[in-house]
């Protein structure tokens, strides 16, 4: 019978082999290595994902109210026109009648 460098005879004749290794600790330490990494990468991206929606939900709030401000400010500037229009009627027609 020939037997390996990975072998070894015990006492009643059997082989037993040095090869089968239970999963040593290293292997279960990597494991929850990645598992713990995984789990954080995980807590990240939702994290990051929930920060995007108040970031997007707060880029709306103000993107409304720019639009009101515009609103407003074309109102306001349409009221300066008629007020300039309406002193400018009166000033010309004051000239007008002195002369």
């Amino acid at each position: 019978m020939c037997i390996n460098n990975n072998e070894k005879i015990i006492p009643s004749g059997l082989v037993l082999s040095l090869e089968r290794k239970q999963p040593s600790k290293r292997s279960k330490v990597q494991v929850h290595r990645l598992t713990c990494r995984k789990r954080f990468e995980e807590e990240v991206e939702k994290d990051m994902e929930l920060k995007n929606l108040k970031l997007y939900l707060e880029n709306q709030g103000i993107i409304e109210e720019n639009e009101k401000l515009r609103k407003k400010a074309s109102l306001l500037h349409q009221e300066n026109l008629a007020l300039m229009y309406e002193l400018q009627k009166k000033f010309s027609s004051t000239l007008v009648h002195k002369h």
